[in-house]
This record gives C-alpha cells, sequence and structure tokens, in this order.
C-alpha cells in the first residue's frame, strides 16, 4: 500500500491500496479512507497503526450461516428472557486508537450503554462495546482468529465467535482482561451450546426457515 499526503489540501491521497489486508496507516489517513465513495461497500478496521479493508463480494453461504447465526442468538435470548440488542454490519469507533465492522454485534443483558440510531460510527468513548461479536469467513478466517481477535480483546468485548465457513465450525472465545480463551458454551447467552448454533447451520442445507426456527424453539425451551 502506498498512501502519500496532499500537503495542500492536508487530506489522504491513495496511490495504490491492497485490499483485504492489513497495512500501515495513520488514523487520519483511515478516516480518509472510510469517508472516501470509493470505498462506500467495504468493510473497515484499524488497529495499532494498521489498517485493513474488506472488498471481497459476500456469496449466499456467507449471508445465509449469518442468517441463521443471527437467528440462533435472537430465539435463545427471547426464549430466555434475556435483554438483547442486535447490530447488522455496523462500525464501532474509538477515535485515534481503533475501529472494527463485524458481521453481527450483540448488546446483551441490562445496565449497558446502547447507542442509539443514527448514521454515524458508534462512539466507543460515549458508548459500551457490544457484548458478543461474530464475524463469519471463509478467506479471512486465519485473519478473524489473529489480529482482529486481538482487536476484540482490547476493545471490552466480553465474547468472540468466528464461524469459519470452509468447516461450518464456530469457534468461540470469551474475553477477559484483554485475555480470550476457547469456549463450548457461551457465557453471555448462559448455557447456549455452540454445538447447537453448529447444528443450526447444518440443517440450513436441506430445510427452511421455518423448520430451523422450531427446532431451535423446542430445543431452548428444553434446555
Amino acid at each position: 500500500m502506498m498512501i502519500s499526503s496532499d500537503g495542500h489540501r492536508g487530506t489522504a491521497v491513495v496511490n495504490s491500496l491492497a485490499t483485504d489486508t492489513w497495512v500501515k496507516a495513520s488514523w487520519e489517513e483511515f478516516i480518509a479512507l472510510a469517508e472516501d465513495p470509493a470505498y462506500l461497500d467495504g468493510r473497515f478496521y484499524y488497529h495499532q497503526g494498521l489498517l485493513r479493508i474488506e472488498m471481497s463480494p459476500l456469496g449466499p453461504r456467507h449471508g445465509r450461516q449469518y442468517s441463521i447465526i443471527s437467528k440462533a442468538v435472537s430465539l435463545f435470548a427471547t426464549i430466555k428472557n434475556v435483554r438483547i440488542v442486535e447490530f447488522a454490519h455496523t462500525s464501532f469507533r474509538k477515535a485515534g486508537i481503533g475501529e472494527f465492522q463485524p458481521d453481527l454485534a450483540f448488546y446483551i443483558g441490562s445496565g449497558l450503554k446502547v447507542p442509539p440510531q443514527t448514521d454515524s460510527p458508534i462512539d466507543l468513548e460515549e458508548y459500551d462495546p457490544p457484548t458478543l461479536v461474530v464475524e463469519i469467513g471463509s478467506t479471512s478466517v486465519s485473519d478473524d482468529l489473529g489480529r482482529k481477535r486481538l482487536l476484540y480483546e482490547q476493545s471490552g468485548v466480553e465474547e468472540y465467535w468466528v464461524n469459519d465457513l470452509n468447516v461450518e465450525e464456530v469457534i468461540a472465545f470469551a474475553i477477559a482482561a484483554g485475555r480470550s480463551g476457547r469456549v463450548s458454551k457461551s457465557l453471555v447467552l448462559p448455557e447456549l451450546a455452540i454445538a447447537l448454533v453448529e447444528e443450526a447451520i447444518k440443517r440450513s442445507h436441506l430445510e427452511d426457515d421455518t423448520k430451523i426456527n422450531l427446532w431451535l424453539l423446542k430445543t431452548f425451551s428444553q434446555g
């Protein structure tokens, strides 16, 4: 990546930019790119002086499994009467420090400062970070498990799931004191077995949403 500064206007000018990888950039350069119409469809991440813009097209596999995970979390919270607020493809920003735009983000429980509905990135200086973050990917899995995991460890997120589309595995991490460890059951959605989420994903190849939802409701009610 090569980014040079326009001394006259003080804005970032992009000469060449490699997407879907981490590249060095200042916070000012990151903001200029995030506001560039050329990257309107991109997903932006910033961590410790490194920038990542994801521009890869998303196919039906991503969209389908995304919807299944969203349903599983929402239905579980509903059955267990747990307060939950979901955000999809939303930017969370701590000015000058970092930014992330996960596939799914959930505020879970009471007493949280949940942001209102605006068209600006969520300011993490003003509002709480999401409780649970979910990333879904195939070519990005190594990064999802790597630097993004570090980013979420340092952002106050309590739980992080990575859905590996290649093997239909959901890898869940509980985060505390800036460190993460893998768990087989959610801690922020108590006793939700990650294996049940994976089973719902597998069922999505043969069953429609109504059948999957009925199975989830029955399973969660019995738990």
